[in-house]
């Protein structure tokens, strides 16, 4: 007769899995920031950019960028053994942000990542995540020869509530592109209502 604790039949704990999203203007390093934290090969959609588009897209301030997600970027860690990120990078691009709204569905929360050089193209991901009442964060992506500038004047520039956080980051180092990630989940667990 067994009796007690069945410790290796018992299945193991599942993970709990959150769906987080990347966003951002074009050429902000949504791509960069899921690739250096993906633990898995990150699955990426990424095209070349044509002639043709070169009409339709903006590059004020990425005239080197030669390709663009066109559909998602796709990438899992796991921050804890209990807690599983799943993290889907949107498009950039005007043209394909019809996307945005599929990607969104089941999305716990965001991280706006922008970049100082283009800070403007950051307004679109804010009112989109504020208009679907999506808890987000901004990461700012210092870029080698972006303008630095202080956390308070980011979030003047971009008229945040004050709660809501704003993290200087390289989403090049996986370190910092992590913290923006773990910061993002302490807002959204400050964020929770207290249970009774």
């Amino acid at each position: 007769m067994i009796s007690g604790r069945y410790n290796h039949t018992d299945p193991p704990a599942l993970a709990a899995s959150v769906k987080i999203l990347v966003a951002g203007g074009f050429g902000v390093g949504k791509t960069t920031l899921v690739g250096s934290v993906s633990e898995v090969a990150p699955l990426r959609t990424e095209e070349l950019l044509t002639e043709t588009g070169r009409d339709v897209d903006d590059l004020t301030g990425v005239e080197t960028k030669q390709t663009t997600t066109v559909a998602m970027d796709f990438g899992r860690i796991t921050i804890a053994p209990d807690l599983v990120l799943y993290v889907f990078g949107t498009p950039g691009q005007d043209r394909f942000w019809f996307m945005w709204d599929e990607l969104a569905a089941g999305a716990l929360g965001a991280v706006v990542l922008a970049d100082t050089r283009r800070l403007e193209a950051s307004f679109p991901a804010v009112d989109f995540f504020e208009q679907r009442r999506v808890p987000f964060i901004i990461g700012v992506n210092c870029f080698d020869d972006a303008p630095r500038y202080s956390v308070a004047e980011v979030r003047e520039a971009l008229d945040l509530d004050n709660r809501i956080p704003v993290r200087l980051c390289d989403v090049r180092t996986r370190d910092s592109a992590k913290q923006v990630l773990v910061q993002l989940l302490e807002y959204l667990i400050s964020t929770q209502p207290p249970r009774p």
